[in-house]
């Protein structure tokens, strides 16, 4: 079993520029939640940095774009904002990507730490090359 000071971490770079949303999520929550590894262990977090580039270039399969609805809101009486999936992707490109591999982390406490561990980039470009990021393929098996 791991335990928290056992737990040697790494930095990938996925390109998500073409990909489906949903494929490159699963494959993207898969790292940060550290199954990929031997010594995964469900009550520690085991994974690894994930940093996600071109998230603009996100691709929705059907209708998507105009069906899929995203909720926030204020906690103030009315402040209910529904937006499409192609209305959030010209307000906030990341925010896509984020709530797809938020979904498939645990809640709580654990999974506010691992997504944290993922750094989302609309451009091809990132301040972490000093981390030594390795590719990782997100891309359809």
């Amino acid at each position: 079993m791991a335990t928290p000071a056992s737990v040697e971490r790494a930095w990938h770079v996925v390109d998500v520029s073409g990909l489906t949303l949903g494929r490159a999520a699963t494959k993207i929550a898969h790292v940060l939640r550290g199954k990929h590894k031997t010594t995964f262990t469900p009550h520690v977090d085991t994974g690894d940095f994930v940093i996600v580039v071109n998230a603009h270039k996100i691709h929705l399969t059907g209708k998507k774009w105009e069906i899929k609805l995203y909720q926030d809101h204020s906690l103030f009486p009315g402040g209910l904002t529904t937006r499409t999936a192609a209305q959030l992707l010209a307000h906030k490109p990341t925010e896509l990507v984020r709530r797809a591999v938020w979904g498939m982390l645990p809640k709580g406490p654990l999974g506010r730490r691992m997504v944290k561990k993922l750094k989302i980039y609309a451009a091809a470009e990132h301040p972490h090359a000093a981390q030594k990021p390795t590719p990782m393929s997100a891309a359809q098996e």
